[in-house]
């Protein structure tokens, strides 16, 4: 995800009232003019990520519980395949519409679970609904060949055209299994964030396909509360995510009417991007969570890309900085005061809610320092901030973290050169925060970066509870 980062104003710089084309200020203690920042409203409600997986595996064993009711006996080999296959199947559309929901920005979802999070079950989910659908599609086809004597091959040709509503099932089995093979690692880090982005879209039509085939011949499914169950998963996930998606954006565009207000560059490929509107307080946002931006402007309105916030946020401005990680995030450097603005969120776990300790960490590398740069000013506690890099000139917001730690009473650390220059990370995170084991830490950077500080900080006694990260993987 792109990320954002602020620069504290001072008496008479450009940095004061946000105004297109004069600057725009920053999350800092007070607002512009000195007026002092309002406080945050209450958080709203969050879903417990336990509770969520709760339920996930609850709707799971009720789907078995429709097969186990729906199926007296199973007799032979062909019994045996056709039987996995039908399981397979209802356990596959099932899994579609939650995967779905997973990704559909419901706020209390993204809230409690994280973006993050919600982000790596969908990966996992995807590449499990596709293994299912693959068995449900081999075993059917087996068992039905068994049952009526013909080659695998025949049989296949015979459900295709001649079972009902086969024809666009099929078409949907090749939607969602191309859309799986763009989504695996290999050909991810080949893409860029857009064309994932509206080749991962061809999902909903593969799942809109495959349902009237799941009705017509899924006999499983009977005619009394499984059908009625399948319908309402089926159409209230359409409604939930036609709201969160399309209509509440819409909703809070009017309301809040965003606009670009400066581009400020900040570094070679780096820029801040200030947002100005009305009521912003009334949208709940906290540091370290991020917003889904589409800008109206040509080549970017059809795409909603992930900023994080990277200051507090104010009720007359939000401040994002992004780096030119592709297509959508080079051209934002390009837009113009005044462009239209539609903002999803605020979504995301990556906040002081989840803070339990007095004893903070924040680790972060490139364009990750930037939420980290939004806690680092309003977390409470004992801070420590380490941002990784390889080069001096990669480091962000030098100045700015200076001062704020300046003002806090907190340590900054800048954590130079190559891997091999650098050596064992948790040797080098224990020689700059002592008592690391102590810490809780709040982690953001590339992955490969995430990866090898999550297992040091783990070698080096930090409880994985206390672990906090976000990923910029798609």
């Amino acid at each position: 995800m792109s990320t954002a980062a602020a620069r504290k104003p001072r008496p008479g710089s450009r940095a004061s009232e946000p105004r297109p084309g004069t600057g725009a200020a920053t999350g800092t203690a007070s607002a512009p003019g000195g007026r002092r920042h309002r406080a945050a409203p209450r958080p709203p409600f969050a879903l417990d990520p336990a509770v969520a997986l709760g339920l996930v595996a609850a709707g799971a064993l009720g789907v078995l519980a429709v097969w186990w009711t729906g199926t007296p006996e199973v007799v032979g080999a062909a019994g045996w395949l056709t039987g996995a296959g039908r399981i397979t199947g209802l356990l596959a559309g099932y899994a579609a519409p939650v995967l779905l929901l997973l990704m559909a920005r419901l706020p209390p979802v993204e809230r409690g679970v994280g973006a993050d999070r919600l982000a790596r079950c969908h990966a996992f989910g995807g590449r499990w609904l596709v293994a299912a659908v693959s068995v449900h599609v081999l075993t059917v086809v087996w068992g039905y060949a068994l049952t009526d004597g013909r080659g695998p091959v025949g049989e296949g040709v015979e459900i295709v055209f001649h079972y009902p509503e086969m024809i666009k099932a099929t078409l949907g089995t090749l939607l969602l299994l191309g859309t799986g093979a763009v989504s695996a690692r290999a050909a991810r880090r080949r893409l860029p964030y857009e064309a994932w982005y509206y080749l991962h879209l061809a999902t909903y039509l593969a799942v809109a396909l495959a349902f009237s085939h799941q009705l017509a011949t899924g006999a499983d499914l009977g005619g009394g509360p499984g059908r009625a169950a399948w319908y309402a998963l089926y159409f209230g996930t359409a409604a939930l995510i036609g709201w969160y998606r399309l209509a509440r954006p819409w909703l809070l565009d009017r309301r809040h009417g965003l606009r670009v207000a400066e581009v400020r560059p900040e570094g070679p490929g780096v820029v801040s991007l200030f947002l100005t509107g009305q009521r912003l307080d009334e949208l709940r946002a906290e540091p370290g969570q991020f917003f889904r931006l589409q800008f109206q402007a040509p080549g970017l309105r059809w795409a909603a890309n992930p900023y994080s916030l990277s200051a507090p946020p104010h009720p007359r401005f939000l401040r994002f900085t992004v780096k030119d990680l592709g297509g959508h995030s080079a051209a934002v450097a390009a837009l113009r005061p005044g462009t239209k603005v539609r903002a999803e969120g605020p979504y995301g776990a990556f906040t002081g809610r989840v803070l339990r300790r007095h004893r903070v960490l924040l680790l972060g590398a490139g364009v990750g320092i930037t939420p980290l740069r939004a806690l680092f000013e309003t977390l409470p506690g004992e801070l420590t901030l380490v941002q990784r890099a390889r080069r001096p000139e990669d480091v962000l917001f030098r100045a700015e973290l200076a001062d704020i730690g300046r003002r806090r009473g907190a340590a900054v650390h800048e954590l130079l050169g190559s891997r091999e220059q650098v050596g064992d990370l948790g040797a080098a995170l224990a020689r700059l925060v002592p008592d690391l084991a102590e810490h809780e830490v709040y982690l953001c950077g590339p992955e490969p970066l995430t990866g090898e500080a999550v297992r040091a900080l783990r070698a080096a006694g930090v409880r994985p509870g206390r672990i906090h990260h976000e990923s910029f993987t798609f």
